[in-house]
């Protein structure tokens, strides 16, 4: 019986599931007000599980992410390469600079005890440098996500210069923390399911129309970036109207990142979309796997967005220098998000801790981002997809220019 019941949620999509979930949430803490606190422990061991997987998750994605990125790479892949950083970092941007415009505020359980934010830019620095320098051992074990960031990076770095086979063990083992985090995921409707009722019988209904406000500030800010922010660097590097371009890319790749919420599951998808440009396959067949990895604009909205809410929440100050370093920390993090479906969100309680915000309040966001998951996750992975086939395409199209000239 109960295999046939796992069989069942593994054949059902996952965002059916969570629909579902937050469905008979509502349900439940509208006419069954009782039954919330016997419910309400789902929601707790869901997000003690994300708790406890996600700094292993950052530590083995990042390390992973560059010790097997190839080390040389045809000339062409530089302008691509620059278009994909500059794109993520000014997504996240965009993001810091809505979230300053719209505010919006999350219901979060915490304490004074809980909260120890900085003062100023310059504490906020010294704190990254402290953590920065951490044991790497101390650092996993206490989720500080700082230190865990710097020294995958530096271990990712040196085991480049490492023999093939113990870059395919690092892989192997990113591969294997991948699937343990899918499994954890797979428990996301029912740990939802007690979020949602656990918050609405605390907070009333009114919490729904905050998570409706972030998810429309989400929203708008992919929006903008897949229809403004792209187009006009596209059209700064090939100097000719992008629109076409980027509808194409869209409607051709977009479309199925929507539905698949996998930017690697979408990479067949986005190899044939280059071939049928006619673009070079030498160049499309390193750049479109490695968009997957590092072209992240969504996930930066999303790691920033959730963030300055949470932020907002908590009445935290937040100056222009702890906002840039904010950008940044976005930026490079959402590179650290691919390979798992709400990667992203993952990656939150890292922008947290630059607030002094804890990993107990910084999960709390965690299962805030998979409330509005249904969405929010889909049109991420649509715009982190599409913009992979769109830079490649600019970048080729910008060389037969500036050859043609």
């Amino acid at each position: 019986m109960i295999r046939k019941i796992w069989q069942k949620m593994n054949d059902t999509s996952l965002v059916k599931q969570i629909a579902v979930g937050i469905l008979l949430g509502i349900l439940l803490a509208a006419l069954i007000p009782d039954w919330v606190a016997s419910v309400a422990i789902l929601g707790t061991l869901f997000v003690n599980a994300l708790k406890a997987v996600a700094p292993v998750l950052v530590f083995v994605l990042v390390m992973s992410a560059l010790a097997t990125k190839p080390a040389s790479a045809s000339s062409n892949m530089k302008p691509i390469i620059i278009l994909y950083i500059v794109s993520t970092f000014l997504a996240s941007l965009t993001a810091v600079a809505v979230s300053f415009l719209y505010p919006v505020e999350l219901s979060l359980q915490v304490t004074n005890a809980q909260l120890t934010p900085p003062s100023n830019i310059t504490e906020v620095i010294r704190t990254v440098v402290l953590n920065v320098v951490d044991n790497p051992i101390h650092a996993l074990l206490n989720a500080n996500y700082i230190g865990i960031l710097a020294w995958s990076v530096v271990l990712g770095l040196a085991l480049r210069h490492a023999g093939s086979a113990t870059k395919e063990v690092v892989k192997d083992l990113a591969d294997v923390i991948t699937r343990l985090v899918q499994w954890v995921l797979r428990f996301a409707p029912i740990g939802i399911f007690g979020l949602v009722a656990s918050t609405i019988a605390e907070s009333g209904f009114s919490v729904l129309l905050g998570y409706v406000r972030l998810l429309g500030l989400l929203l708008t800010s992919f929006f903008f970036v897949a229809l403004v922010l792209n187009p006009l660097l596209a059209y700064l590097k090939m100097r000719r109207n992008p629109y076409p371009l980027v509808l194409l890319t869209l409607r051709e790749s977009g479309l199925y990142a929507f539905f698949t919420r996998s930017s690697a599951a979408n990479i067949p998808v986005n190899l044939n979309l280059c071939r049928k440009l006619g673009l070079n396959e030498d160049t499309y067949s390193v750049s479109i796997p490695l968009g997957a990895s590092i072209n992240m604009s969504g996930a930066a909205i999303t790691i920033a967005i959730l963030t300055l809410a949470a932020t907002h929440t908590l009445g935290i100050s937040v100056d222009f220098g702890t906002a840039f370093l904010l950008c940044v920390i976005s930026a490079i993090g959402a590179c650290g998000a691919s390979g798992v479906a709400g990667g992203s969100l993952m990656l939150i309680p890292l922008a947290c801790s630059l607030f002094g915000i804890n990993n107990d309040i910084a999960m709390q966001v965690v299962g805030v981002g998979f409330i509005i998951g249904v969405l929010q996750d889909s049109c991420e992975t649509a715009l982190n997809s599409s913009s992979d086939v769109l830079f490649t395409a600019v970048a080729e199209y910008d060389a037969v220019r500036r050859h043609e000239a």
